[in-house]
């Protein structure tokens, strides 16, 4: 199928708080590790009771006692496990850091999460209501979401148009655009919303901010730098979370896969207007082993069939996976 505008249509564990843990090193007990097939190569990952049992520590970032956690194979499913440890509702968890408990962009949780990595999550705490005048055809935002239907403020690119309206934060939660509920909404479709507000005329957001102690209150961040090499994960291998099918203990990313990801993940944010390394990963290793940009054209409509690419963005992608693969960046 040549390029084109195309679209597909169509356990019990447990969890207690550990009062006097200590949190500085942030380490999961992760134990003795048998590495499942890595990209889906190899053999297919063991059955769920012959798996080794992972077990993360978590805190919530404005401050808490240390929580154990266990048994969870996707973002929701963690989020659940962190709400049982911490006795709250799953929606009040708007994201999780690793290793921190800032609201550090770079830090984020995605789709992976080193095998050592500790986890804080941050969950929501004032509400506030903006009006903004669009002085500009670019907002200057880029968004994420946390993969459970909450999209979020993940960079303010300096001096634009939000920039400018300093009660609006990185990290902030976007609630409703305009009265109409977001929530459930896709980081690119709350992007492309935002970017079809007329220019020259106001409009209001509803946002939730994370919830902070007071040693946290700190200076505005302007979020995580596109360019960043900060790297999550301590050498033991990452637990690779998918929308789809079942974790899988991987090893640490190659320098191939970190350079292929951080530069599908750029042409998101130029593109499209977002930052989302699970989905920038997916994509690399959909196109690993193509041969030609139309079929890794068809292989993203069979694995990406919610998105609607546009034609150039997937030749830059094709384009970057094959600079990776020969080192040329």
């Amino acid at each position: 199928m040549p390029l084109g505008p195309w679209r597909k249509k169509n356990k019990s564990t447990k969890e207690h708080l550990v009062e006097n843990e200590e949190v500085s090193g942030g380490h999961a007990g992760a134990g003795s590790l048998a590495k499942s097939a890595v990209n889906g190569a190899g053999l297919p990952p063991p059955p769920a009771n012959l798996r080794p049992k992972l077990v993360f520590h978590t805190q919530l970032a404005h401050g808490s006692p240390t929580g154990r956690i266990e048994g969870f194979t996707n973002v929701k499913e963690l989020y659940g496990k962190i709400a049982e440890a911490f006795n709250i509702s799953p929606p009040e968890i708007l994201f999780c850091t690793l290793n921190t408990h800032k609201i550090d962009m770079d830090k984020l949780l995605g789709g992976q999460i080193g095998l050592e990595d500790f986890i804080f999550a941050h969950i929501k705490g004032i509400k506030k209501e903006v009006e903004i005048h669009k002085t500009e055809d670019a907002l200057g935002l880029t968004i994420t979401d946390n993969g459970a239907g909450y999209a979020f403020i993940k960079r303010i690119k300096e001096g634009s148009v939000v920039d400018r309206v300093k009660v609006i934060s990185v990290g902030d939660h976007v609630e409703c655009i305009n009265g109409r509920n977001i929530v459930g909404t896709r980081h690119y479709e709350v992007a492309r919303m935002l970017k079809e507000l007329p220019k020259d005329k106001s409009f209001t957001l509803k946002l939730s901010e994370p919830m902070k102690a007071f040693e946290m209150l700190e200076p505005r961040s302007k979020g995580a730098k596109p360019a960043s090499e900060n790297k999550i994960g301590t050498g033991r291998g990452t637990l690779r979370l998918r929308s789809k099918g079942p974790a899988t203990v991987e090893e640490e990313p190659t320098e191939f896969e970190e350079k292929a990801v951080k530069k599908v993940d750029d042409l998101l944010e130029s593109y499209m207007g977002i930052r989302d390394t699970e989905l920038a990963a997916t994509m690399v290793e959909v196109g690993r082993d193509k041969k030609n940009p139309d079929e890794f054209a068809m292989a993203l409509d069979e694995t990406l069939g919610d998105f609607a690419f546009p034609d150039e963005f997937v030749f830059d992608v094709w384009g970057a996976i094959g600079d990776a693969k020969q080192g040329r960046f």
